[in-house]
């Protein structure tokens, strides 16, 4: 055989993917896309103010709330707003619901560090905060780095106090200290995953007395903290029991690199696919079947609640436009199809000997599709098949989006879920398809501006 003709054969046959950079040619409509994507997440750190942003964005792009039973007509524009932490929005179709819809399921939770019931106290006078870590983090990641908080606050009377301290210029910032290298000969025989105990994520809020003349009453640096919390927001120590708050990372989203090739910033894991899922509805105007964002709470601690998709809400929102219809629900489920919006972990080349090469998605690679997901021998999968993988793979080459496959680690050293098998045991076709993340859970993400903008492209392809 020919060199020639071997070479020939080799291009019919062999994979022919490779980085995107090689087809890819559109850098100004990419660029801006993800300079709008970073103001995204500057403004988005957490589920409730992910689930304003969305809810602003879908109601200047005409969506309105949508009502049980009322009139509905192809191309109407609705959202459910789920307890101000998760969003459903839908455009309403040419075709009758029965035919089914496309869905797109993203979360909009992240990890981060949330404050106790009661958490504010006084030690070695400095007064700080009690936490409880939310979601899958290396919790030594999380020390001596700026963080904000941000949160809601319901007082006994029942108002409402929302709380963002740590994000403007003219704001305080709180921080988790550590030891210094001096001192830490016991704490360095840690291993890494007790090198910092979760009852040690504590917040350094401050070390200044509230004091009165001859006064040297004792907690006098709690009751300083107090004493502002009360003239700003109004509160007493006991309202932290009814409140919500969160800290994350003050970081900024940045460009990285030399080239400007790649995005840092905290939250990406799920924002990103739920910014992109968002920008691929609003461009739409009237899809063959009606099409379909969530936007889930709770994905991080395993979609629990009545915010997280384990609860019904998605379904009975579905059940709820084929009763207008005067179809079957069931009949709904079975003919829809659902892209698990949730990113995949990229090939880093740091740390290789937990991939395995020939399966792992790489940046640059295009939006990456995971079969299946789990750990153990696919436990707790979601495990697409060949048919509807067949499908979206025909879909993305038609519309020119680059795309990849991956899985999480090797099979013995990886795995995790998404939010695809509580879709799928709807009887609905559901694979996972979304951005492949650099240092996944840590309080600074990484990912490449080409998948960003690939993933756009996928699921305004899908959806149309």
């Amino acid at each position: 055989m020919s060199s020639e003709l071997s070479k020939e054969l080799k291009t019919k046959l062999f994979s022919q993917k490779k980085n995107g950079y090689n087809s890819f040619k559109d850098l100004e409509k990419m660029n801006e896309f993800c300079d709008n994507y970073r103001k995204f997440l500057d403004t988005a750190k957490t589920e409730r103010e992910a689930n304003k942003v969305i809810i602003t964005e879908l109601t200047l792009n005409g969506f309105k709330p949508f009502v049980r039973g009322a009139e509905l007509s192809v191309g109407d524009k609705v959202y459910i707003d789920n307890r101000g932490k998760a969003v459903v929005a839908a455009i309403i179709g040419k075709e009758d619901i029965s035919k089914g819809a496309n869905i797109i399921a993203s979360h909009i939770d992240s990890p981060r560090i949330d404050l106790k019931p009661n958490p504010l106290y006084e030690d070695g006078e400095l007064a700080l905060f009690k936490t409880h870590y939310y979601g899958g983090i290396k919790k030594y990641q999380w020390t001596a780095i700026p963080l904000a908080l941000h949160g809601v606050i319901i007082t006994a009377s029942g108002s409402t106090v929302e709380v963002n301290i740590g994000e403007s210029d003219s704001d305080p910032v709180f921080c988790i200290t550590d030891l210094l290298p001096h001192l830490a000969v016991e704490q360095m025989k840690r291993d890494l995953k007790t090198g910092i105990k979760g009852e040690e994520l504590n917040i350094l809020i401050g070390s200044k007395p509230y004091v009165f003349e001859g006064d040297d009453a004792s907690e006098a640096i709690k009751l300083n903290i107090l004493n502002i919390l009360n003239e700003k927001y109004g509160i007493v120590e006991d309202d932290f029991l009814s409140a919500e708050l969160e800290l994350v990372p003050q970081f900024k989203a940045r460009n990285v690199g030399f080239d400007n090739s790649l995005i840092g910033s905290y939250g990406q894991d799920d924002r990103v696919c739920a910014y992109t899922s968002l920008q691929a509805l609003l461009e739409i105007e009237t899809p063959a079947k009606t099409a379909i964002a969530v936007f889930a709470d709770k994905e991080e601690i395993g979609s629990t609640g009545n915010t997280g998709l384990k609860c019904k809400y998605l379904s009975y929102f579905i059940a709820d436009l084929a009763h207008y219809y005067k179809v079957c629900p069931h009949q709904s489920f079975e003919n829809s199809a659902c892209l698990s919006a949730d990113v995949n972990s990229a090939f880093d080349p740091t740390f290789p000997d937990v991939y395995e090469k020939k399966n792992c998605a790489k940046l640059n690679h295009g939006i990456v599709v995971t079969k299946y997901t789990g750990a153990g021998g696919k436990s707790g999968a979601s495990d697409a098949s060949a048919e509807f993988v067949g499908k979206i793979r025909k879909l993305f080459d038609e519309n020119e989006v680059i795309w990849q496959t991956g899985e999480l680690g090797k099979v013995d050293n990886g795995g995790g879920g998404t939010v695809a098998a509580y879709i799928a045991n709807l009887n609905i076709d559901t694979l996972d398809v979304g951005v492949p993340v650099l240092s996944m859970h840590a309080p600074y993400e990484i990912t490449s501006k080409l998948d960003v903008y690939m993933a756009y492209k996928a699921y305004a392809a899908f959806y149309k």
